[in-house]
């Protein structure tokens, strides 16, 4: 069960996507037009756990064999998390997106809209008991999307 992936292959439209990529698409194009302001949805408060998507494809490469597997759920509860286990606020990753895309203008939250649910938070403490934890903080993921981005919309 993973959190909330992103990464250079994701959906960049900026109405119709995940919080991460569409995010970016709007603080960029507002970069390139410099616009003195990008609304973002919600008070920001929301809390929020994001995995770069390369971590996830490293675990399904370790790969988990069957005693590991079995050593970790039960057959009632199964399901593993896959996570970071570090959660941020919407405000502090738009901020650190905004850094990172190198836009100057004006991060505005329309509290008229929706946080949608205060907070979205795995545990991984199976996971991190299986030997496996993330590699790529939020920073170094939200900027090695940038540059994906860049590369698929010049």
């Amino acid at each position: 069960m993973p959190t909330n992936l992103y990464g250079i292959n994701d959906n960049f439209h900026a109405e119709n996507s995940h919080v991460i990529p569409g995010l970016m698409s709007r603080i960029h194009e507002a970069k390139i037009n410099n616009d003195a302001e990008v609304v973002v949805w919600g008070t920001g408060n929301a809390m929020r756990e994001f995995l770069y998507v390369d971590d996830m494809a490293s675990l399904f490469i370790l790969g988990l064999d069957e005693q590991t597997y079995q050593a970790n759920t039960r057959p009632m509860l199964s399901h593993i998390n896959v996570g970071t286990g570090v959660e941020t606020t919407i405000r502090k990753m738009a901020e650190t997106m905004k850094q990172g895309v190198g836009y100057r203008g004006k991060l505005v939250f329309d509290t008229t809209k929706p946080d949608g649910a205060p907070r979205k938070f795995l545990d991984v403490t199976r996971l991190k008991h299986m030997g496996w934890i993330y590699s790529v903080d939020l920073r170094d993921g939200l900027d090695n999307t940038y540059k994906g981005y860049l590369e698929r919309f010049k």
